[in-house]
């Protein structure tokens, strides 16, 4: 990360910081940090999480149409086209059973990420506590921090990276507003079980708190099924669910995102994401609309297309020397550098571009208790099979 943004020196006084203390901690991305290091050196990025193939060439003649025909040029309308979240709603229909108003409950937005900057800045007051899953993806700590909330992190321990029920009712106080869960996870490939979800609703219910569920990875399931927290007794009225197109449909460029919930919930976020973007992706909306209407050939295509690549990763990754910890869902792997000699992920991440070719996170940058991740690297696999296969071939120079 880097060091805050500080105004230059002058004759006038000490040197002045310009970045809020919200937003001390926080430098450039760790992702923007090393895909410039991929670049600068010629490195495979198996660091962030974008497919290099794009998505299905129907859904991207669909938004080229759309700009042709001129749908979407000028300013879509603020809760999204009607057609996306009608196909939103259809949607969580025909997966889950969940029925929402597309009028009232859906909300698109400029992906998932402003929609959890939205959530969090609607739905949170300074003090707040939010209790997240550790590692976290890094934009929920910086946009807790935005909300003048307070996170509460929940350790997901190797190697198994399970749910500590527990733990979680421990953390608890009379301050915690919001549970902030991502099921499939992000890093570790965890898909919270039917139990453990039970468990948070129940908890959440007892406590009246709110949850906000990122849900972008709810069609990489390899191992078991996505439950949608939102549909479990009581949880309807208390949590904002979220997901979008790019992870789904690989097209992660457009940028299309989605909240559902209640008309309340849904309300209140639409409040707040009108004064961050207020609308985007016009023409792509209407492509995602398409897309989320594709046979079920499409999805089970996909996923099983993303766990042959899981596998195929993994199976390198054990032969360049890495201890793997096998994801459920996503697209990530993440691999412990112990067996290599290593102790430091940053470290280690940090030279891999110049010691073979290739990049890697370091996943103790999701933590804030850094020890639980020191070790552990995260590489994606959504790439095509003949870059992983040479990714993992250089990776075996680590051997030697």
């Amino acid at each position: 990360m880097s060091a805050p943004v500080t105004a230059p020196a002058s004759s006038n006084g000490p040197v002045r910081p310009f970045l809020n203390r919200r937003l001390a901690a926080f430098g450039t991305t760790i992702f923007a940090e090393m895909s410039a290091l991929a670049t600068t050196t010629g490195s495979i990025n198996l660091g962030q999480g974008f497919p290099d193939t794009d998505g299905p060439a129907e859904i991207a003649e669909a938004a080229a149409r759309a700009i042709r025909d001129g749908k979407g040029n000028q300013y879509p309308p603020g809760p999204g086209v009607p057609e996306l979240r009608q196909a939103i709603a259809a949607h969580q229909q025909r997966f889950y059973g969940l029925t929402y108003d597309p009028d009232t409950e859906v909300l698109v937005t400029a992906g998932a990420t402003e929609a959890i900057a939205a959530a969090l800045l609607a739905l949170l007051e300074p003090g707040d506590e939010v209790i997240a899953l550790e590692p976290f993806y890094d934009s929920y700590a910086a946009c807790i921090a935005m909300a003048g909330a307070v996170r509460v992190p929940l350790t997901l321990r190797a190697p198994d990276f399970r749910l500590d029920v527990d733990a979680l009712r421990a953390a608890v106080t009379p301050r915690t507003r919001l549970l902030l869960l991502n099921t499939p996870h992000n890093p570790t490939g965890t898909v919270l079980t039917p139990a453990e979800l039970a468990a948070v609703a129940e908890l959440a219910v007892s406590r009246d708190l709110l949850v906000i569920t990122d849900e972008v990875y709810e069609h990489l399931v390899f191992e078991g099924s996505h439950t949608p927290l939102a549909g479990l007794p009581g949880m309807r009225e208390r949590t904002v669910t979220i997901s979008s197109a790019g992870k789904t449909f690989s097209f992660t460029g457009w940028k299309v995102g989605w909240v559902t919930g209640t008309q309340e919930l849904v309300s209140a976020v639409r409040t707040a994401k009108q004064f961050l973007t207020y609308v985007s992706s016009g023409p792509f909306q209407y492509a995602i609309a398409e897309a989320l209407r594709l046979p079920d050939a499409y999805f089970d295509g996909f996923r099983a297309d993303l766990q042959r690549k899981r596998d195929l990763l993994g199976d390198g990754l054990r032969a360049a020397g890495f201890e793997v910890y096998q994801p459920q869902g996503t697209y990530f792997i993440t691999a412990d550098i112990t067996p290599l000699g290593e102790k430091d992920a940053y470290a280690f991440c940090r030279a891999l571009p110049e010691r073979c070719g290739v990049v890697a996170i370091p996943n103790s940058v999701f933590y804030d208790d850094k020890d639980a991740g020191r070790s552990q690297v995260r590489f994606t696999f959504c790439k095509k099979d003949d870059v992983l296969a040479e990714a993992t071939s250089r990776l075996r120079r680590l051997m030697s």
